[in-house]
């Protein structure tokens, strides 16, 4: 039913992608929150990621450079602003330390049986930043990609852990 939705508070600037990963959360948690785990699945496909540093507790921050499939590099900054293991992290992305353009995501880890959702919540500063990144950036398309590319990371340690 289109427009049943009402556009009140961040609705008109908000972007929801959600995905059940075929693993406990604690798993699905940790390859969240350690460096090793990020650079091998962050990103939609075709991007890989430069980590310049890493640090994963409230205030501090990861500097990343992701490489898009077609040679542009984009410097990204992520500040953690809230980490509640495994249930939820929360966070400010920009381009640097101070973007006045960052956005706040916060992703939440439930429990899905044997499996973890996780739903990823992101609220743009204004809605013509969040239409910027939705028709340039294709922001939900690679949102959904980052979340495949994740959950057939976590399956190949799943698998690993299996075989070993």
């Amino acid at each position: 039913m289109a427009g049943a939705r009402q556009a009140t508070g961040a609705a008109d600037r908000e972007i929801v992608i959600s995905r059940v990963i075929d693993a406990p959360r604690e798993l699905v948690f940790e390859v969240f929150t350690e460096v090793r785990h990020l650079s091998r699945w962050w990103g939609p496909e075709g991007f890989s990621t430069t980590t310049r540093s890493f640090e994963f507790r409230v205030g501090a921050v990861w500097d990343f450079v992701m490489h898009g499939p077609d040679g542009t590099d984009y410097s990204e900054w992520i500040t953690w602003t809230e980490i509640v293991p495994p249930e939820r992290i929360a966070l400010l992305h920009g381009e640097s330390r101070d973007d006045p353009n960052a956005f706040e995501s916060v992703l939440t880890f439930e429990p899905d049986g044997r499996a973890t959702r996780i739903v990823m919540h992101t609220v743009f500063p204004t809605k013509e930043l969040r239409d910027d990144a939705v028709e340039k950036y294709h922001a939900i398309e690679g949102g959904q990609q980052t979340l495949s590319n994740l959950a057939a990371y976590v399956a190949e340690i799943v698998l690993k852990g299996a075989e070993g």
